[in-house]
């Protein structure tokens, strides 16, 4: 390339970034500033071809495309198996090392889902019976109580309601609350792994790269309590197999839980009344202050 190629591709690169130098918002400027320079400068590094940035242009397009209004967005799925979900929520996140650790959203989260009561069974389908006991508590260790865990998972053929429009209307998802000790029990079904949608632009992308499209098994969990900060969080299996290879780079090791088996004799079954054998795991939250 000679020098006359390389200040006319620089002088381009100039122009585009200092077209939005009069954005009057100073954190928009800064943004669109730098994503231009940093991607004219990923083009330049690896001559970037027509045909390929073409191909790029169709494949945003397809992504876009594969969205919806209730349930499918591509592009958080895309952000997940890209790595930038877990780097965004890393960036987020400096610097609360005392409260419990966060990790991706999700594509899959519906609002509006049913309150559910103390221990109250939100599978609406059969599956292998589980129950998952806590406390949600402040940094201090003060037990918070009237907190709010939004909690959806998958069911036992790994898709989750709204994805799967056989399931009845919440089926695997609500909102619990915690009692007057800072408590909460939820009832529900061993959760399993299973491979994001491939149906779509990020499927051809991980076929194309030869990577594999599991998340190991894991509750969801959206935690909310006044004066404190909101938590998007899961709860991981501890022993399924994608546990050190999930797709989306979400696995943290303070959050993986021990499912126990139970026998149908055991009190907390009577208690909640589960009525047949089931698994227990036990998992505690920390809620972080608001500024």
């Amino acid at each position: 390339m000679s020098h006359s190629d390389i200040a006319s591709e620089r002088e381009i690169t100039a122009r585009a970034v200092n077209s939005f130098a009069h954005t009057p918002d100073a954190r928009l400027r800064f943004l669109l500033q730098k994503l231009v320079g940093h991607l004219h400068n990923f083009a330049s590094e690896v001559e970037l071809g027509e045909a390929e940035w073409f191909q790029a242009i169709q494949f945003l397009t397809a992504t876009g495309q594969k969205c919806d209004d209730v349930v499918r967005q591509e592009f958080i799925l895309l952000s997940d198996v890209l790595g930038l979900s877990m780097l965004v929520d890393a960036i987020e996140h400096r610097n609360g090392a005392e409260a419990t650790e966060s990790t991706v959203f999700g594509p899959f989260y519906i609002s509006g889902m049913p309150d559910r009561e103390y221990g109250e069974n939100m599978a609406l389908i059969p599956g292998n019976a589980s129950l998952i006991t806590g406390c949600v508590r402040d940094i201090t260790g003060k037990p918070l109580a009237g907190a709010t865990l939004d909690v959806w998972q998958t069911a036992e053929n790994g898709q989750y309601s709204g994805q799967d429009v056989t399931q009845p209307h919440g089926n695997l998802r609500g909102r619990y609350h915690t009692d007057e000790h800072g408590r909460y029990a939820i009832r529900s079904v061993v959760p399993v792994s299973y491979p994001i949608p491939t149906d779509g632009p990020v499927g051809q992308l991980l076929d194309a790269t030869g990577r594999h499209p599991w998340r190991p098994a894991h509750l969801h969990f959206m935690l909310d309590a006044p004066g404190h900060k909101r938590l998007v969080t899961h709860v991981f299996n501890d022993d399924d197999p994608y546990i050190d290879s999930d797709a989306v780079f979400g696995v943290k090791d303070s959050l993986r839980v021990v499912y126990q088996p139970r026998g149908a004799s055991d009190p907390l079954a009577s208690q909640f009344d589960i009525g047949t054998d089931f698994h227990l795991a036990s998992f505690d939250f920390v809620l972080d202050t608001t500024a």
